[in-house]
């Protein structure tokens, strides 16, 4: 290894995956690092910190999830499940034959700059300190739980969802699961099939959308749907959702979403509404407190239970950058494209967003623009030093006039078209 020439990309699930294959095609050295045993991230549910759990599945389409030189075979069903998608990740890396490249069960505890920031020190788990030209960080978003802070002391069960595997946790007792993101309802139909008794709570209202509308997965038929001024294409979404395909949510005993539709993270998920129409599950409000094994809710109810399950997200992290080498911004991370530390001109993150659509193409396109500007360090300095000039200093629109709900989750939200659009040309320039 050259550590004037090579770069480390940190972690082997799909994004590392994408920088890998692009880093290749031009011919820049690189090595992977990755915690797991084998290629493929959070969808190795063998790992102990993996956040899967046996019920999962894709949320968006294998018709547009796969990797663009890649698609997902045939036989795979619209919506596959967790072990084929492994499959198929594990299958990109051969085609590419980049597991040669890659160190499992090895950790970076720490990465820090050096020669004022030329090259990049990995201190590694099993005591060695590289040197790197530069990092690519592409961890993923699903590995450090979030966990809310709720009044009063619970005496049962109560863990993250990361630590969910299977509906058998649930046989007889009483559940519930706070948090109704895509996890979070996953979980809350398991335990509405084998729990005593099964409840949901959540914050707010949410829009819950079919995962097939007139017989073609959600977002094919978004896809092929005429591109519509935002005003209108919400009209036409709304009226599909709250009228012909879901309904009104408060039958359900739900909330009214306080948000129009579109503007915040699909929840590609009815089966919870069947549950609830059914019975099997009860929706309450937010958490207030928790007195001993009750928990009292915002409208005042309050239920016993034996689980509570925290569904609530995660928070983005880098444990082995510290704070003074990340650019921030009002709190939050400043990159350019959500791709490009303003500071230094060899620290890349990639696959750190959050979007309305499937991620794969857009993990390739972020990849390749990474590998373009390495590129052009050496075989056209003159542009190299132009692009680094507009990373530190431009702040394009990645959202278009999409506004998304305040949260933690939707701090580095895209808009799918948007940003390919604006992906698409800058790889063309």
């Amino acid at each position: 290894m050259k550590p004037e020439t090579t770069y480390c990309i940190i972690g082997a699930g799909p994004a590392g995956l994408c920088a890998a294959v692009s880093l290749k095609s031009c011919g820049i050295p690189f090595e992977i690092i990755d915690k797991g045993k084998v290629v493929g991230g959070i969808w190795d549910i063998e790992r102990k910190d993996s956040a899967m759990y046996e019920s999962a599945h894709f949320i968006s389409s294998k018709t547009l999830s796969g990797f663009r030189d890649f698609p997902m075979p045939k036989d795979y069903p619209d919506y596959p499940k967790h072990d084929k998608i492994l499959s198929y990740i594990q299958a990109y890396a051969r085609k590419h034959e980049l597991e040669k490249h890659i160190q499992f069960e090895l950790e970076v505890i720490e990465a820090k700059p050096v020669n004022e920031g030329e090259y990049w020190q990995l201190k590694l788990s099993n005591g060695e300190s590289r040197m790197y030209a530069g990092i690519i960080c592409a961890t993923g978003l699903t590995w450090y739980p979030n966990f809310p802070q709720i009044p009063g002391q619970f005496i049962g069960e109560m863990y993250h969802s990361q630590e969910y595997l299977s509906m058998a946790q649930f046989r007889d007792k009483r559940v519930l699961i706070i948090g109704a993101g895509n996890s979070g309802c996953d979980i809350a139909c398991d335990a509405a099939k084998v729990a005593k008794e099964a409840y949901i709570s959540m914050r707010r209202g949410y829009y819950f959308l079919p995962k097939y509308v007139f017989g073609k997965p959600c977002d094919v038929f978004a896809h092929e749907s005429p591109t519509l001024p935002l005003w209108l294409d919400r009209r036409i979404n709304e009226f599909l959702i709250n009228k012909v395909l879901v309904g009104d949510l408060e039958k359900y005993g739900l909330q009214k979403p306080d948000h129009p539709i579109l503007s915040s993270h699909p929840i590609m998920n009815t089966r919870i509404l069947y549950h609830l129409g059914h019975g099997d599950i009860k929706a309450k409000r937010n958490v207030s407190k928790f007195k001993g094994n009750e928990v009292e809710f915002e409208d005042g109810s309050s239920v016993e239970v034996d689980v509570v399950v925290l569904a609530t997200g995660y928070k983005r992290a880098y444990p082995f950058l510290d704070d003074e080498y990340l650019t921030q911004k009002e709190g939050v991370m400043d990159l350019y494209m959500e791709i490009f530390d303003r500071s230094y001109n060899n620290l890349f993150f990639l696959g750190g967003i959050e979007t309305d659509g499937a991620a794969y193409e857009m993990f390739g396109k972020q990849a390749k623009l990474i590998a373009k500007y390495l590129d052009c360090k050496e075989k056209d300095p003159e542009k190299h030093a132009r692009f680094t000039q507009k990373k530190n200093t431009d702040y394009p629109n990645l959202r278009g006039k999409m506004e998304y709900v305040k949260s933690q989750r939707h701090n580095h939200y895209v808009k799918r078209d948007v940003y390919h659009k604006l992906l698409d040309k800058m790889l063309a320039q």
